[in-house]
């Protein structure tokens, strides 16, 4: 079954480039991950330190294979220091 997420990110007004710059940069090598369907990160238009991913998955395992990803794993370490926020991590399904 396949797997929707929406992620939104708001990062501290300092970090902001640096934050977008390793963003693009997941967003590189994730399209080259086979159960990504789709990944597509947003920038905030009335708030440029908010960003928004848009995820499909092939399948919750692949999703799984995703998240263990030495880039994501790297985040995930900085992004205490670099957000502002909690990431907000939405999951759905198509209707």
């Amino acid at each position: 079954m396949k797997v929707y997420l929406t992620v939104v990110l708001r990062t501290k007004e300092a970090y902001r480039e640096q934050v977008k710059q390793t963003l693009l940069d997941m967003v590189r090598q994730t399209r080259l991950e086979p159960a990504a369907e789709l990944y597509n990160l947003h920038q905030g238009t009335e708030d440029p330190n908010v960003f928004t991913f848009y995820e499909t998955w092939s399948d919750q395992a692949g999703l799984d294979a995703h998240n263990e990803q030495p880039y994501i794993k790297n985040f995930g370490t900085v992004a205490q220091e670099y957000l502002a926020d909690a990431p907000l991590i939405i999951k759905t399904n198509l209707i």
